[in-house]
Parts: structure tokens; sequence; C-alpha cells
């Protein structure tokens, strides 16, 4: 085949297409760069359990799955899942088992064996390509709530521990330093690893999720406080080594086990849920657990939890279109996403609530938009809780040596053009200018190369 031929073609076959782009005024909250990384958490109030009828209909089940649908996170992380007794539909809370089917029904949809009938809103009703292989359910709750992980990507022991460990249904350290020991608190603090394209990414990636204490009172904040000391403790020991090059360097995780290692200077620690206070709220605490997760003891000193042992981040995140900064009521901010932020930065940090000053005339992300009855009332119906979301930027993989052999044969020619073409629109090897998108800038460098045999 002639190349000016092959050019012409390929070129028809791609012109007009463009990305997504992040434009809340207009209605679209995709990423605006594909190789963000999107983390949501969000408490959904009990709405995700086996009895909740699962129907499109003016319902919090739908509600929830149209705004994780509208959303699309790489990863989402959730709280107050199982709960069929808070939802008011059942008598107990759901077992690990139960709950991870229940998750397949929102992501797949397919026969409900809990209520009889097919699932009538799921993910990928909405979106056929959302697809969430990783469902990672703590084994560890209070008896009526749970907290879950759902991924696009996959679990990859990324520590080189001995049993392969990829995940932790809840954090396990003996007192020491400042960590008063024991566990994650009442419902446990869950973390995965996750193994991210190579291809794309230089690192990958850990996360941690749960649900602090509840309540006002005094013994309620000493336990948030302990919950949150440990799990500072466990990041800055257990995934950093504290500074020392090894993981646990003091001997007080039981988890540690002969060949683990400290993650790779690329592969920061994300973690977040429902903190269950303010910052600044004084009840029991000497510090929010946002502040003790990131900071540990010293605000600015070097005994943080991000990688280089400065204090980490917790996010500001508020709503494009309102300036709402709350995530439960109209003034709480319970709801947090924290981050080593010398390994990763973020692009945004926003807060989706449908109502609430939302302005007239601006439309919402599809398929928010067709919720039945009034897509204002998605939020209040979902949960009494906000999702914040944060698209994180994270170490992208060198570009190859050779631009376009993106096969590795040394030869630039047709089947690189079959991967450009079989990725275009997403990320992917065929982002020849590393812009965070296959298109057509990458076909023309494809093409300026084709033919061309590497040295």
């Amino acid at each position: 085949m002639r190349t000016d031929m092959l050019c012409v073609g390929l070129a028809a076959l791609v012109i007009g297409t463009t990305a997504s782009a992040w434009d809340p005024n207009n209605g679209d909250w995709s990423k605006s760069d594909a190789t963000d990384f999107r983390v949501m958490t969000w408490n959904v109030q009990d709405g995700i359990c086996s009895t909740n009828n699962k129907q499109d209909l003016l319902n919090n089940w739908s509600a929830i799955v149209r705004t994780i649908a509208a959303m699309k996170p790489d990863v989402l992380i959730l709280q107050e899942c199982g709960d069929n007794s808070g939802n008011g539909t059942g008598g107990s809370g759901d077992s690990a088992t139960t709950l991870a089917t229940v998750m397949g029904l929102l992501i797949d949809g397919g026969t409900d064996p809990f209520l009889g009938g097919t699932v009538g809103s799921y993910l990928k009703l909405y979106d056929p390509a959302l697809d969430y292989p990783t469902v990672f359910v703590s084994s560890d709750g209070d008896g009526f709530n749970r907290n879950v992980i759902i991924s696009m990507h996959p679990l990859g022991d990324l520590n080189a521990d001995a049993s392969n460990q990829t995940r932790y249904s809840d954090i396990v350290v003996f007192a020491d330093e400042y960590a008063p020991g024991i566990d994650g608190g009442i419902r446990g603090y869950q973390f995965c690893e996750l193994d991210l394209p190579d291809e794309i990414y230089a690192g990958d990636v850990v996360i941690g999720n749960g649900h602090l204490k509840a309540g006002g009172s005094f013994s309620d904040g000493v336990q948030r406080e302990e919950a949150a000391q440990d799990i500072a403790y466990w990041i800055d020991y257990f995934y950093n080594g504290a500074g020392t090059g090894i993981p646990d360097p003091n001997n007080v995780i039981p988890f540690n086990i002969p060949g683990t290692t400290i993650l790779d200077a690329n592969t920061p620690v994300i973690w977040g849920g429902d903190l269950n206070q303010n910052l600044g709220a004084a009840s029991g605490n000497s510090k929010s657990p946002a502040e003790w997760t990131t900071q540990a003891v010293n605000s600015g000193g070097s005994d943080g939890t991000d990688r280089d042992g400065t204090d980490s981040e917790w996010d500001a995140a508020s709503h494009p279109l309102t300036g709402d900064v709350s995530t439960q009521g109209s003034s709480s901010k319970l709801d947090f996403l924290c981050w080593q932020d010398s390994i990763v930065s973020t692009r945004r940090q926003v807060i989706f609530r449908s109502s609430n000053g939302w302005p007239a005339g601006t439309p919402y992300p599809p398929p928010i938009d067709t919720y039945t009855g009034n897509a204002g009332l998605i939020s209040s119906r979902a949960s009494d809780h906000r999702p914040v979301i944060i698209d994180f930027i994270l170490p992208l993989a060198p570009p190859p040596e050779c631009p376009g052999d993106l096969n590795g044969d040394n030869t630039v020619d047709t089947a690189d053009l079959g991967t450009l073409i079989a990725q275009f629109g997403g990320p992917g090897s065929a982002d020849l200018n590393d812009d965070g998108v296959v298109d057509t800038a990458d076909l023309g460098i494809l093409i300026g190369e084709f033919g061309n045999s590497c040295p």
C-alpha cells in the first residue's frame, strides 16, 4: 500500500473526532486529560444493599448509579454499604460475599437474586464501556456498614511481600511512636494495591478507604483520633519505611513479612473516605483525622506521611458551579481525599451536588440529566453526603525511544497504525506527544515516521 494513500485513508477515518473535555458549564464533567487518574469518595448512606429496589425509578439506587456513571472515576471508594436496616428495606447487614454480588449488579446488571426480576439501573446500562473488574469489599465492618473499593485497574502486589498480598480489609499495628495501636477503627480501614498500565504510568498506586467513628461525644472523638493515628503510622512506616528504606523498621506491623519492600518512588498512596469530622473540631481530638493522616504529629515537620517525610495533602474541593464546599448537610465537611503530594499533583478537586444553587439553564451531565422526575433531586435522593472527586496527575512513563514503533519491532509500519487506531480517543502507548490522549497530533507524528527503521 502506498504511504500517501494510507495517510489519507486514516486521516479520513479519524478527522473530526475529539476527546471529551472538562466543561461543567455545558454538562461535561469528564476528565480533561485522559491520563489523569480520577478518584471519587462517597458515603452512600446505605443505598447499596441487597434488599434495595434496583429499578430505574425515583429512588436512591438509581440516583447513586447515575451519579457514578456521570463522574466515571477510575477508582471509587464507598462507605456505608450493605446496611439493609439503615436503608429501611431489610433487617440485617450484608455479608462481604453478598455485598460483592450487589456490587456486581450495580456494575453489570442482570437478574437480582435477592428480589427477583432484572436490575433496571446499572452502570453499563448508561455507559457500556464503564467497567470495574476489581471489587474489594471489606470483610471488616461494624455489623451494619462495610467499606468498598472498585477499580478499573487490577490488583497487583506492589511491595513484593512473600504472600502476594494486595489488599487489607483493616490495618493492624502495635503501639509505637504516636500510634496507639490495634487497627483502623470501628469499621476498619482498608487498603489495596493497584497495578496501572506500564505504557502510560511510571508507577502504580495504593488506595485507602474508610469510615471513621461517627458521633459528637468525647469518646467518639477519641476513637477517630486513635484510628487516624494508626492510619498515619501504617502509611508512613509500612509503605514509606519512615525514611529508612525498609518497611516497618520498628517491627510493629504484623503484615510485614520477609521480602516486603517500600513502594516504588513513583507509586503514591491516595486515601480518604468519611473521616467524620470537620477540620479543627475539638471533641476528643488534638487534631482532625485529615490532619493526623497527612501530618502525623508535627504540622510542617519531617514526620509527615508523604514519601519524603513532609506533610501529605488533603483536599480543598468545591462545587465548580456553585462554590459549595460542604459534603454533608449545608456546612459540614466530613468527606476527604488525601495524597502524597511529593509524588502526585491534582488537576482539579470538585464536589458534586445537583441542587443548592445549581445555575438555571446549566445542563446536568448524562445520565443524571434524564433521572426520573427531576435531575436536581438526584443528590438528595442518593445520599445525605456528596461525593468528592479529584483528577490526579500521576508520574507518566517516558516516551518510547523510537517514536511510532509501538510494538517494538524496530519498524514503524501498519501494525503500529493499527495500535494507534485502537487507542484513538483515549490514553495509551500511541500518545506520542504525551498530551494525555491519542489523537490526530499523534497520527501526524506516526505518519512522519512511517516506513522508518529504528536504530
